[in-house]
């Protein structure tokens, strides 16, 4: 079945959450897959040829969490073209403030932009509205994971 880095970026906690029930949900369905909660470059270069989940937070402005803005910025500086990429995003935000899940958007439209081959729809979580965020994630995951080959 499919290999699947699944790359967090969290300021307090739930995104890594998301990451590890999606981790035991892709594993129910036959998938590998493994969570790096301070992604490295050379953890997404081993996906390069693979599937990619990112599960980010929004913080401020609609920034990525400071875990991911170092991968980010090696993806948008160093890696330009990759059509072998397949992916999906899994961003947290509070529609309450401006800029809703800004950090998995901008994630989303860098990969959108390198060729990247996106496997679904984006899932956004809305705090003030879904405060346990795998109760909306992990449905979206079991469905995820039958669109994997």
């Amino acid at each position: 079945m499919a290999e699947v880095g699944i790359f967090v970026g969290t300021m307090y906690g739930n995104a890594l959450l998301v990451a590890e029930e999606a981790q035991t949900i892709l594993g129910e369905h036959g998938h590998s897959a493994t969570v790096f909660e301070d992604p490295e470059p050379a953890d997404w270069d081993a996906y390069k040829d693979k599937y990619a989940l990112v599960v980010t937070s929004t913080t401020g402005q609609g920034d990525l969490p400071d875990s991911i803005v170092p991968l980010f910025q090696y993806i948008r500086d160093k890696i330009g073209y990759q059509p072998a990429l397949r992916y999906c995003v899994i961003a947290l935000g509070d529609s309450t403030y401006t800029n809703f899940c800004g950090g998995g958007k901008q994630f989303d439209a860098l990969l959108q932009e390198q060729s990247a081959q996106r496997v679904g729809d984006v899932l956004l979580i809305d705090a003030s509205e879904d405060p346990e965020p795998e109760s909306v994630s992990n449905p979206w995951v079991e469905h995820w994971a039958t669109l994997l080959k």
